[in-house]
């Protein structure tokens, strides 16, 4: 088949999970087009597959009024007025920054001859390809993987035109079906994203922390105030007062190339008095992030709200036992008590004694470790979505001949 496959914003710091999957696709045999909104900001481009992707992909632009016209006249009469009715002003201005896109979008599928698009995201990439189709464009799908609310107005729209859905947990499916019931597409299936587990693998078995030397954390993620670094700057703060000695890589960047949030992270590690005790490594590349959890005694991630984590999932896959926070859809990838530990959200306090007990307990430890990998192999592989992906874009296919003609007499 030939798919189109859109990410907004790509290649960016998490991302390797697209990348994983396009090559997965492509080994199972089909061509493969990458499109994104735009590219990402210099100091983001991390990883050394970065420059092999940009080159490949079709950036669709942003903003520009002729293409928007001449959007809104491939879409019908009715036009922006409907949709400031039926949708609202943050709507109308999506349609006004994805008009031109879509526009760009739809040239490419047709001179590609697309049979299909994919989105993986359910905000303004979605609504681009939502646009395209009503234009004439391929078929699409979508992805969420995150709560509804963080992908901006015209979900109905969105979802409604979509060939299918997929979803990274059972906690989102219930969501979208409360939310968007009578605006579904006819099958949602629910699909994490995973990891390489022959890449992700350690090079020698792991060894717990010894006694009298310090302890490794390693923790990975954007840069964000709801990823909760903050936080663990604080547990670590009270094990080092407890006698404990760990040390802290964090890799990750925030979204302004380090100009953002990752300046208040610098005080408050001053503050704490943390400087011999913490680095902060930036974006980096997925090899650097497998090297660092080589070395790691144990990977922590204290987010606010994690819809599922690619970071925990390589900690696991490369047998580094876990603790994360019970927030989000984190609990359907960690077993807590088998596969790592889960402790609240923005609870310093309880994080740091799950450390301090788990680093002290080797036998216990040894046993996450290793379910921790177990788990990975067996549910969250990175093939494992490339093979839904190419098992819904066919069935899909399959019923494109019994309902042509229904597009045609579809309204915005």
């Amino acid at each position: 088949m030939r798919i189109g496959y859109l990410v907004p914003q790509f290649p960016g710091q998490t991302h390797i999970f697209f990348w994983r999957e396009i090559a997965a696709l492509e080994a199972m045999g089909h061509e493969v087009h990458v499109f994104s909104t735009r590219p990402p900001a210099e100091a983001l481009r991390a990883h050394d597959w970065t420059g092999a992707a940009m080159a490949r992909t079709t950036y669709l632009g942003q903003m520009a009024v002729g293409p928007a016209m001449a959007g809104l006249a491939r879409l019908g009469p009715r036009g922006l007025p409907l949709w400031l009715l039926r949708h609202g002003p943050r709507f109308a201005r999506d349609a006004a920054l994805t008009l031109g896109a879509a526009q760009t979008l739809l040239a490419r599928t047709r001179a590609l001859d697309l049979d299909h698009v994919h989105v993986h995201s359910c905000g303004r990439a979605a609504l681009i390809a939502a646009f395209a189709r009503r234009m004439g464009g391929a078929p699409y799908s979508l992805t969420l993987h995150g709560p509804l609310d963080d992908y901006g107005p015209g979900q109905p729209l969105k979802w409604s035109r979509a060939a299918f859905a997929t979803v990274i947990t059972r906690r989102l499916l219930a969501e979208v079906e409360q939310t968007l019931a009578g605006h579904l597409p006819p099958r949602i299936a629910v699909r994490p994203m995973g990891v390489d587990t022959d890449a992700m693998r350690r090079n020698e078995p792991y060894a717990p922390p010894e006694r009298g030397r310090p302890v490794r954390l390693f923790s990975c993620g954007r840069l964000n105030l709801v990823k909760g670094h903050q936080d663990l700057l604080q547990a670590m703060r009270q094990l080092l007062d407890q006698g404990v000695d760990v040390r802290l890589d964090i890799a990750g960047e925030d979204d302004d190339g380090g100009t953002g949030f990752r300046a208040e992270l610098e005080t408050l590690i001053i503050r704490l008095r943390l400087q011999d005790h913490v680095r902060l490594l930036g974006a980096i590349d997925a090899e650097a992030v497998r090297a660092h959890l080589q070395q790691a005694h144990l990977f922590v991630l204290a987010s606010w709200h994690e819809p599922l984590g690619v970071a925990y999932m390589e900690a696991m896959a490369m047998e580094v036992p876990v603790i994360g926070t019970d927030a989000g859809g984190t609990r359907e990838l960690i077993d807590d008590g088998r596969t790592g530990l889960l402790v609240e959200p923005r609870a310093p306090g309880p994080l740091a004694r799950a450390i301090r007990d788990l680093v002290t307990d080797p036998d216990r430890i040894a046993r996450y470790a290793s379910a921790g990998r177990a788990r990975i192999v067996a549910d969250f592989q990175a093939r494992f979505g490339a093979e839904t992906l190419e098992h819904e874009i066919r069935r899909a296919l399959g019923a494109q001949g019994s309902d042509a003609g229904a597009e045609s007499g579809a309204t915005v």
